[in-house]
């Protein structure tokens, strides 16, 4: 049986990690692999950074266990790393492996890079700027969520690239149906993209006034209104339940180098549920959204609010383009869509 290696930055309990890495994980192994995950943050280091209370010992541990990890694989080994080994440390571990001969593979869903080039502290661009470069250069291989990522990958002169988008696990979708006749715009995220929804929140206040109503998952703040306003919690076993209960999703954006490599993930989600999307014309927003087939790309108050009403007012809209949605879906964005590719990239 082939093992694979997955040096993951977080556990299951990290999203990134959960989706890039994490869900494939049954699939691979009724394809015959045997898989072996190295996280590098435990789920107390996600506890304490929710809270904002990282102490430099946990990091220091959790580093030093990544070390004693590394030298205990072997050369014949399959790796897949996600983004890089040690976060803010030079490249050292990715370019020990290349010089060992051990290839690796190596996963980004976000730009990354940005940490480092764009960084507000000027001995880390300084020593920095070129890490991800490296990391990339020195692969087997590159996974890119998005052709944004994929053409960093170029410049930095990766040997070889392959786009695998962050997808779903469709059953996880099946089964569900609205539990409610009310208007629900809904969004889906965490308290650091939050800031996001902000942007927006007169024109949701607007709509909420007029009876509509907003559904915020996995985040809580200050919008400036309470009327028909829910923040509910998330959980990785209620998420699609509760997504199912909206009516229309958003994914609202700030047109910068970071946004520009997401990988849409909330609108994949939407999608899979059968809803219409709208969205900033942001990164790889303009390669999921169809303009007037599966949702709307808007960039100011006003085409946002006159989205969301359209949607509001015409149920048959949402319908068609809810069905249009999930077709893409089906097309381009599942596991099965996407594991084959997977998998050809891991038998190197």
């Amino acid at each position: 049986m082939k093992e694979i290696i997955y040096f993951t930055k977080y556990t299951r309990k990290g999203a990134s990690s959960r989706l890039r890495s994490y869900q494939y994980f049954p699939f691979l192994e009724e394809a015959g692999f045997s898989v072996r995950v190295y996280p590098l943050f435990s789920d107390s280091y996600l506890e304490q950074f929710n809270k904002g209370k990282v102490s430099k010992l946990t990091v220091l541990s959790m580093y030093s266990r990544r070390l004693w990890n590394l030298l205990k694989i072997s050369r014949k080994s399959k790796i897949i790393i996600e983004k890089e080994l040690f976060p803010y440390l030079p490249a050292w571990g990715e370019q020990i492996l290349s010089l060992l001969g051990m290839k690796y593979v190596v996963d980004y869903d976000d730009a990354i890079f940005h940490n480092y080039d764009l960084n507000s502290t000027r001995l880390i661009r300084f020593f920095l700027k070129n890490k991800i470069d490296i990391v990339m250069r020195n692969s087997y291989c590159v996974i890119a969520g998005n052709n944004y990522l994929k053409e960093r990958a170029e410049k930095a002169g990766a040997k070889r690239i392959e786009v695998i988008p962050t997808v779903i696990d469709l059953k996880r979708y099946e089964g569900y149906k609205k539990k409610n006749n009310e208007f629900v715009i809904g969004w889906i995220g965490s308290p650091s993209t939050f800031q996001y929804v902000e942007e927006i929140a007169h024109v949701l206040k607007e709509l909420a006034l007029n009876g509509a109503k907003i559904h915020i998952v996995g985040a809580k703040g200050d919008l400036g209104f309470t009327k028909n306003l829910h923040f509910i919690t998330w959980t990785e076993t209620s998420e699609v339940e509760n997504i199912f209960n909206f009516d229309v999703g958003i994914m609202p954006l700030k047109d910068s180098p970071w946004e520009k490599g997401k990988c849409s993930y909330k609108l994949i989600q939407y999608m899979a549920c059968g809803l219409p999307v709208v969205a900033s014309p942001v990164g790889m927003n303009n390669e999921v959204v169809e303009q007037n087939r599966n949702g709307y790309l808007v960039n100011n108050l006003e085409s946002w609010e006159d989205a969301l009403s359209r949607y509001k007012d015409n149920p048959k809209l949402r319908k068609t383009h809810g069905e249009c949605g999930y077709s893409s879906v089906i097309d381009s964005f599942t596991i099965k869509s996407q594991l084959k590719k997977l998998i050809g990239i891991i038998n190197y």
